[in-house]
């Protein structure tokens, strides 16, 4: 289409009157006769294919909006004819019918572009909810392109018009009193051109620009060297009754003026008679300029002063103090529990909050003093001239009253407090850096006793981040000194009481504090920067363990390992699993990845290529704490997932057999649709467990079953459950049919 030209030729919808054309496809002549004649009274175009061949002849002679394709053809697969269609662009969309139970099937189709999959056999009214679903799914589409079409052509019409509108055109004489404007002056500025006529330029400029004005709408030059982009600011026509484009009283403008000049021919020269000139509206320009410069040091949430303008406030405060020998004081402040609100409301009432914690805060402060947003929920503030240490405590003491009234964020009342450092120049720091970085030291000081309160800073304050310190370098020595190892916890079939998998969980041997948890140090590790060699270590150790129970003769149970967002980031972790797979000799069918909902959605398209690439290795995929995320349950198709784990947050709150815990039956609903697996996490009593059995959730780990356990007790435990089960597999061959005792002496063996 011309740029130039404005194309209002609609896209071609599909009318009422339509007929779609579908191609059925499928090797059993049976069943295709059954699918016409499901179809035939629909009102479609059919066409019918019964081999692979049949197929790519009828869609490179037709344009077909459905295919209804079996997966299992004579000549070549369904997905060799998908492949065929998405090579050569062919618009259409797919439904595969087949008969094949494996996931991989699915799997192929999907990732093909399939837009559903039905496994034979499936019902009437299934096939023809979804043929016509994805018929409406092409209508929409097509009208979406038509409604789109327009809109690009109206915005084409507008920059145009926009584009050829005039600016003011205008012509002075040698007095300099306009003797021609165009109408757009009184669109702009509100006076009419007869007003205009005859009078001197001046009556136009603001006063204070008088003089540079001049210069400009007296120019008398024509080469290089006349006025060019001149910014003047003319007066608006603010009288009653005066309509205009814009509505303040004054305007920007760009002026752009030549002389004109008529030849003497007697003397040879030109005498001067006037001026021409343009002038262009630039009001919005110069007001963005002004935005962008006031938002360059302000924070657009808050309106408050960013960091940048902060720190130059500060280093002005910290000059007048040395100058005049007063104090002043730097706080830093951090919001207590902002997070919860924020993940449980979202972040849209957490923006909410933030605005309202700004409002209240600057309401406490005195004038002269300077409050600032850092990022996130903490906020820093200057107290200058400061005439002792209890000013600085009286305001800290109204910040903290200020925020123990509730907040309303659209009916949800929330509740809220801060922990908040104080640092006081000179005595604590007489630099920005040491002032800002003291203030933010006794403010997790406050953190760490308890919240909710300040606290001066104090010297000894230094020790706490030592500490912090220590505990970095403490559990960087873990992993050099061998002091890390691999806890699991088994997860059982409850149908037959055997140990179908676990979960591996690490544990640190600390040198003094004795056994920790993951979640007393894991946290730690994530906020500096130690889970990408943290987690290495834990991959190499499951595969170690693996190793050491299958040559105890264990059975191939699958172990679960739960990777951290930080290393499926990481390029490199693929490889990292493929090489430890390999240097141990690991199946890959015994690992088991374990995933949080919300990687789902950092960076959904790396993370479905990242976990194809497991699921091609042989690894499967669980999701981790189903439902306390924020994923959608459209990637739940599109990633590769084989479980999903119900949090035992869910599994807490069953208390009765005959409640109704709907998350959970919806958890359970949408992994039976999806074909997953299902475990339940965290199962702690007998109620749980019969709730679950009896709702179809077969596989449960928890305290009710066994605690998380060493490796050594692992084997022992599973050992004991072989033993157990020796007599009875004997009884059971015993009485078996004569046909099935050789099987069962093989498995013995």
């Amino acid at each position: 289409m011309n740029l130039n030209s404005f194309d209002l030729a609609p896209v071609e919808s599909l009318s009422s009157d339509y007929r779609p054309r579908l191609l059925l496809v499928d090797d059993e002549p049976r069943l295709l006769s059954s699918l016409y004649e499901l179809l035939r009274d629909r009102d479609y175009q059919l066409v019918t294919a019964t081999c692979g061949s049949e197929a790519l002849a009828q869609l490179t002679k037709l344009k077909f909006d459905l295919i209804l394709l079996d997966l299992r053809l004579p000549d070549m697969s369904g997905h060799e004819i998908m492949d065929y269609i998405n090579a050569r662009e062919i618009d259409g969309d797919v439904i595969v019918m087949s008969g094949d139970v494996g996931i991989e099937a699915a799997i192929g189709a999907l990732k093909r572009g399939a837009y559903d999959y039905l496994r034979k056999p499936y019902s009437r009214e299934e096939l023809l909810k979804t043929v016509e679903n994805a018929l409406q799914k092409r209508r929409l589409a097509v009208d979406n392109e038509r409604i789109t079409s327009k809109l690009e052509n109206s915005e084409k019409m507008y920059r145009y018009l926009v584009d050829s509108s005039p600016d003011i055109i205008y012509t002075l004489n040698h007095e300099g009193k306009i003797t021609f404007v165009n109408d757009r002056v009184q669109q702009l500025l509100g006076y009419s051109r007869e007003e205009l006529i005859g009078r001197h330029y001046s009556v136009l400029v603001h006063d204070e620009d008088q003089e540079r004005a001049r210069y400009a709408f007296n120019e008398r030059r024509v080469d290089e060297r006349a006025s060019r982009n001149v910014e003047l600011r003319l007066k608006c026509n603010t009288g009653a009754g005066v309509e205009r484009t814009f509505n303040n009283t004054l305007m920007t403008i760009a002026l752009n003026a030549i002389g004109m000049h008529v030849p003497d021919h007697d003397t040879r020269t030109r005498e001067f008679f006037g001026t021409y000139g343009v002038a262009r509206d630039i009001t919005d320009r110069k007001r963005a300029e002004e935005v962008i410069s006031y938002q360059a040091y302000h924070d657009i949430l808050t309106d408050l002063p960013n960091r940048m303008l902060f720190k130059d406030r500060l280093g002005l405060a910290v000059i007048q103090a040395k100058r005049k020998l007063t104090e002043l004081a730097v706080m830093f402040i951090d919001l207590d529990r902002f997070k919860l609100v924020n993940d449980t409301l979202g972040h849209v009432k957490g923006d909410e909050l933030l605005q309202q914690v700004a409002a209240r805060l600057k309401d406490c402060l005195r004038r002269g003093d300077t409050l600032a947003r850092q990022g996130g929920d903490e906020f820093t503030i200057v107290l200058p001239e400061l005439r002792d240490r209890e000013d600085a405590k009286a305001i800290a003491d109204k910040f903290l009253e200020s925020l123990q009234r509730p907040f309303d964020l659209d009916g949800h009342e929330v509740h809220i407090s801060a922990s908040i450092g104080i640092a006081v120049y000179p005595t604590d720091g007489e630099t920005i850096d040491e002032l800002l970085r003291h203030a933010d030291i006794a403010m997790y000081q406050v953190k760490a006793l308890g919240k909710n309160g300040h606290s001066f800073y104090h010297n000894s304050m230094l020790d706490v981040s030592h500490q912090k310190i220590a505990l970095e370098q403490a559990l960087r020595k873990a992993l050099e000194h061998n002091e890390l190892e691999m806890y699991f916890q088994p997860q059982v079939d409850v149908a037959t009481g055997r140990i179908v998998g676990a979960e591996g969980l690490m544990r640190w041997n600390h040198p003094q504090r004795g056994l920790l948890s993951a979640g007393e140090f894991l946290p730690f590790a994530e906020d500096n920067g130690l889970m990408l060699p943290i987690s290495d270590w834990m991959l190499g150790a499951l595969c170690r363990d693996l190793v050491q129970w299958n040559a105890a003769g264990g059975e191939a149970l699958r172990l679960s390992l739960n990777l951290s967002p930080q290393y499926l980031d990481r390029g490199d972790f693929f490889e990292k699993m493929r090489g430890a797979l390999t240097r141990y000799g690991i199946s890959p069918a015994q690992i088991e990845v374990e995933i949080t909902e919300n990687i789902c959605i950092r960076n959904p398209q790396y993370a479905i290529e990242q976990l194809n690439k497991l699921c091609q290795l042989g690894v499967s995929v669980a999701i981790d704490d189903f439902g306390t995320g924020y994923s959608s349950l459209s990637y739940l198709h599109r990633f590769p997932i084989h479980t999903i784990k119900i949090d035992q947050s869910f599994v807490k709150e069953i208390h009765d057999e005959g409640g109704h815990y709907p998350v959970i039956l919806a958890i359970i609903s949408i992994a039976r649709g999806l074909g997953l697996h299902l475990v339940a996490e965290g199962v702690e009593t007998a109620v749980q467990a019969r709730y679950l059995e009896a709702n179809g959730c077969s596989t449960m780990q928890g305290y009710l079953y066994h605690r998380p356990m060493s490796l050594n007790c692992f084997i022992e435990v599973l050992q004991e459950q072989n033993r157990r089960a020796a007599p009875a597999a004997a009884a059971a061959a015993a009485t078996a049919p004569l046909e099935y005792r050789p099987a069962m002496i093989a498995i013995q063996a």
